[in-house]
């Protein structure tokens, strides 16, 4: 399991079998798991993101298979790791992740095709709880990368 990262799971809803077995099948033609997410994921360790969240949503919707959730404590610094987590998805894979939501600086999207990344100030990520929208309970988190 990667360091200083939550993992959200939910009970698997019967009904998504289906999807879900399209979605596994489809991640092997992509590799979508291991490599994009540990490029991922080490890009914003390194750019000191706080709070880093994992939520799978295999299964539970066709927006990605990963949703990535982490903070940042200033408008430079959303887009400093925005910008640092594009350079590296395009010199690792030569993959063009698609940023939006930089000039308004409070919550920025990084969409990495399988994998969608949420970056926000602490007081915009209290307010809009996307974690509790996806998951209502959290696994323990591993190790705070913010301290």
């Amino acid at each position: 399991m990667n360091e200083g990262v939550r993992t959200l799971t939910r009970p698997t809803n019967p009904t998504c079998k289906k999807i879900k077995r399209t979605i596994v099948d489809s991640d092997l033609k992509q590799d979508t798991g291991g490599n994009l997410m540990s490029v991922i994921l080490k890009s914003l360790k390194d750019s000191k993101a706080d709070e880093i969240v994992q939520i799978e949503l295999r299964g539970k919707s066709t927006l990605g298979d990963y949703m990535i959730i982490a903070s940042g404590n200033s408008v430079r610094q959303l887009n400093s790791i925005s910008e640092k987590l594009h350079k590296a998805l395009k010199s690792s894979l030569g993959f063009n992740a698609r940023i939006e939501g930089k000039n308004s600086g409070d919550w920025v999207i990084v969409d990495a095709g399988d994998v969608i990344v949420h970056l926000f100030r602490p007081e915009v990520r209290a307010f809009y709880q996307l974690e509790k929208m996806w998951q209502s309970t959290f696994n323990e988190p591993i190790e705070n990368s913010s301290g």
